[in-house]
């Protein structure tokens, strides 16, 4: 997919989004791993690279042929209005397609506002070209974005496996047994395919793909890089032996696997399009 239309004003000083959303401004936040548009104050969409777009989930999940979605981007242009024309020729319900928007947009976000990105300007008048689905206000979008990041540091503290290519190990008989799903990740897990590539494949979001890769990486079942130094202050180095090997203590237990402070408003929305396809 060619990168989206930005046109508006000139990228400037950096703002903050919560800033931006005060002033109810519309247009394209740039981050340095990312794009976060903006709509009257709202986030409408996110892009990153290391992210599948919406296109990627559709097509390679298997909603949508790449047929399908070649005619709706040929049939729009520029003009913003692909996901419009998805849902008016019959192949997406508004359900559907709101309930994907709503998962590439967080994911995305992530990466664009998080993951040790930040933002560089903004440009004034951008629009995506995917056109209105939903918006999200973005207070909402830090918030989950911050949770993401605490998430993925209680499972396995070592941010690494997030960006190198995924080694297999050969774990010891105290490892447990993978998940359907992430038998699936360590099918392509080669030595070569980074987390990010290994999500576009597959047709999945990558920031479930990276809880994926960091359980795996805390069984055992894929190897953690060892950076030159601490990766963060007062940080251990990852496990060297082979086998099994277990996250430090302090990020063991039921915290791996809480999801605190749910963000009811996106759970609602989610519901009603449910509901809806009934």
């Amino acid at each position: 997919m060619s990168m989206p239309r930005r046109a508006g004003g000139r990228a400037g000083h950096a703002p903050s989004l919560t800033g931006l959303a005060a002033e109810r401004a519309s247009g394209a936040l740039l981050c340095d791993a990312g794009t976060v548009y903006l709509r009257d104050g709202q986030v409408v969409h996110a892009e990153s690279p290391v992210a599948p777009g919406i296109e990627v989930l559709l097509t390679t999940g298997g909603r949508l042929t790449a047929d399908n979605w070649r005619e709706a981007v040929g049939r729009t242009g520029p003009d913003g209005g692909v996901g419009r024309f998805l849902v008016d020729s019959g192949r997406l319900s508004d359900a559907e397609l709101e309930i994907c928007h709503l998962g590439a947009l967080f994911d995305a976000a992530y990466f664009a506002l998080g993951h040790g990105s930040g933002p560089r300007g903004f440009q004034r008048g951008a629009a995506h070209w995917l056109g209105p689905v939903c918006a999200v206000g973005a207070v909402a979008v830090e918030r989950e974005t911050r949770r993401r990041g605490k998430l993925l540091d209680s499972l396995w503290p070592y941010p690494r496996v997030d960006t190198e290519p995924v080694v297999l190990r050969r774990p010891d008989g105290r490892a447990p047994a993978v998940t359907p799903r992430q038998r699936a990740v360590l099918a392509l897990a080669d030595g070569v395919r980074t987390p990010a590539r290994i999500a576009r494949e597959l047709g999945r979001p990558a920031f479930h793909t990276l809880i994926d890769i960091r359980r795996l990486a805390a069984a055992g079942h894929v190897a953690t890089p060892r950076p030159a130094g601490p990766e963060r202050p007062g940080r251990p180095d990852p496990p060297a032996r082979s086998g099994a090997s277990a996250p430090p203590a302090a990020d063991r237990g039921p915290a791996a696997a809480v999801f605190t402070d749910p963000d009811i408003d996106l759970l609602r929305r989610l519901r009603d399009a449910l509901e809806a396809t009934l």
